[in-house]
């Protein structure tokens, strides 16, 4: 990991239930920022189904990472905490290729996805924001079913067993992360996800007060005078 020395960065957390429009909110910061930063996306599930599809033409990753990551996704498991060094490599790399710098924003979307991860991440992120995607079980289907962020058309783990799952997993393991970082004095956003909810109305509801005020840490210095 070439960003070693700049360890931890700053980061947000997008956190919600499968479906709810993580992924094209987070591609929606990276294109446009958030709170005049630079932002880079880390779409961890993303991260892990491009590893299954280009099977290691990149030779970072053993033909046995490739099966247990295949299986994580195929029966919709979690990472767990003596597998973080697969993550961490997969982070490490994302940051390589995104050439994250000093003073960038990281955007984590799918990890940490439960507490024990949240101890491993904190040495890679520090986590200053969640932006909790609030979203029902009919407006998640609704949203998968019309495909509203355009970005399940490749997805192979959208089927109604597997987002059962997905669902059961975010409120047992994933939710207690909210409070976790609460404690820890995090800003929490909420944000209300309807069935047709764009990111675009998403980031607005980001930027609305008082949650336009982002943490200090967001805060650009002023220029040299």
């Amino acid at each position: 990991m070439k960003t070693t020395n700049s360890l931890p960065v700053d980061a947000v957390l997008l956190l919600g239930p499968t479906g709810s429009g993580k992924s094209p909110l987070g591609e929606y910061f990276a294109r446009h920022g958030l709170f005049g930063k630079k932002t880079h996306h880390l779409d961890f599930g993303a991260e892990l189904r491009a590893i299954i599809l280009l099977n290691n033409s990149s030779l970072l990753y053993s033909a046995s990472e490739i099966t247990f990551i295949a299986r994580l996704i195929k029966q919709g498991l979690l990472l767990e905490n003596q597998h973080f060094p697969l993550a961490r490599k997969i982070i490490g790399s994302f940051l390589d290729r995104s050439a994250f710098s000093s003073g960038d924003l990281l955007i984590l979307n799918g990890i940490p996805r439960h507490l024990g991860q949240s101890k491993d991440i904190a040495s890679i992120a520090m986590i200053h924001m969640l932006v909790i995607l609030e979203c029902s079980v009919d407006a998640v289907f609704c949203r998968l079913q019309d495909n509203v962020g355009e970005d399940r058309t490749v997805r192979f783990d959208d089927d109604r067993s597997l987002v059962d799952k997905k669902l059961r997993l975010f409120k047992e393991r994933t939710a207690p992360l909210i409070d976790h970082y609460r404690n820890a004095g995090a800003a929490i956003v909420t944000v209300t996800m309807g069935r047709t909810t764009t990111a675009e109305e998403a980031c607005q509801q980001v930027l609305m007060p008082p949650s336009g005020h982002p943490p200090v840490p967001f805060v650009a210095e002023p220029p040299q005078r």
